[in-house]
């Protein structure tokens, strides 16, 4: 593995909702290497999103981190004070794509606007008493929509959001993250808005920018197939923790999880043609209402008594491919069918 850029380890965060205490995540542990695409799937409500929002300190107020720690380029992202890290960290060194480009730019500012305001910022903290003028963030801005494949950028930074389609606003804000030279890019559902063609040339996008300046992405999303195509690493989530992480070809390639395999067996392609498509039966429970022991085991047909009582450690299975399982997966995975 390249060298750790980001190293999570026991990460546990609770959502206090009055009387409700929902635990989002659970001993969250995994590193990210320098240069590296790490790929987070799992179903709604797994806690995905929960942590790119705790990685990059965006969480609500009724959020409480009750343990763990995030370390970036070796330093405690969790003990830093939240003026260095609006100065040194966020939307410098760690930035993030939403998933609706819609709500991510103010509609009644232009494109240049926002995009030098963002760099003149970050200069600012950067070089202190910079005498650079709005020109140069302007031409700046201007090679960074060029970077993104947007045609005829020096026209086009002059217009409104409303004047640009989804891919487009995608394509700005991918280029107003990757405008500070982030060294970490958390990207959240980045492409549900779009359309399977746009989605396509904005992944191929995120990974190319990211190979070129060196940065390494989280890349959130529910689609396996994405992930198999861009992402090095795979980690799959359910209910809060982590059930498997590894390799891409070694995850997706030979599962030890039978919800990996699950996740699988419903994508469009693995059945033959005529076939129904395999599903999950049930649903993820709610975060303050999770079953004893295995939090899949009501939807898991392999589940054994031990599997109700006990929660399954997270271990390593193979070289750097660990799952959280007590059953003796490669039966499963044989056996698996669920139609």
């Amino acid at each position: 593995m390249s060298e750790p850029l980001l190293e999570v380890s026991n990460l546990t965060l609770d959502y206090n909702l009055g009387s409700r205490k929902m635990r989002a995540l659970d001993r969250i542990s995994f590193t990210l290497g320098k240069g590296q695409v790490m790929g987070v799937a799992g179903e709604s409500g797994c806690g995905k999103s929960s942590l790119g929002l705790s990685i990059i300190g965006l969480l609500p107020t009724v959020a409480e981190i009750k343990r763990g720690e995030i370390v970036f380029n070796g330093i405690d992202l969790l003990k830093l004070p939240e003026a260095e890290m609006d100065k040194e960290i966020r939307g410098q060194k760690i930035t993030m794509i939403f998933h609706n480009p819609q709500n991510a730019l103010n509609p009644v500012f232009t494109i240049e606007t926002q995009m030098t305001d963002i760099l003149c910022v970050q200069d600012k903290y950067r070089n202190p008493g910079s005498r650079k003028r709005r020109q140069d963030f302007k031409r700046q801005a201007i090679e960074r929509l060029k970077s993104t494949g947007i045609a005829d950028p020096d026209a086009r930074i002059s217009n409104y959001p409303f004047e640009f389609s989804g891919g487009m606003k995608q394509r700005v804000i991918i280029g107003m993250a990757l405008s500070s030279g982030t060294s970490l890019l958390l990207a959240d559902e980045a492409t549900t808005a779009l359309d399977v063609t746009i989605e396509a040339q904005i992944n191929r996008l995120i990974t190319e920018l990211a190979a070129e300046y060196g940065t390494s992405v989280l890349y959130i999303t529910h689609n396996l197939a994405v992930l198999s195509e861009i992402s090095d690493r795979i980690m799959i989530m359910y209910a809060g923790r982590v059930f498997e992480m590894g390799w891409t070809e070694s995850v997706l390639g030979d599962p030890w999880h039978p919800y990996s395999a699950a996740l699988l067996e419903s994508l469009p392609g693995r059945q033959p043609r005529g076939k129904r498509l395999h599903s999950i039966p049930g649903y993820v429970p709610p975060l303050d209402q999770l079953p004893r022991g295995c939090s899949f085991h009501p939807r898991c047909r392999f589940a054994e008594d031990i599997c109700r009582r006990q929660v399954p450690p997270l271990i390593e299975v193979s070289s750097e491919h660990w799952s959280a399982c007590f059953l003796d997966q490669k039966r499963g995975r044989d056996t698996w069918q669920r139609i």
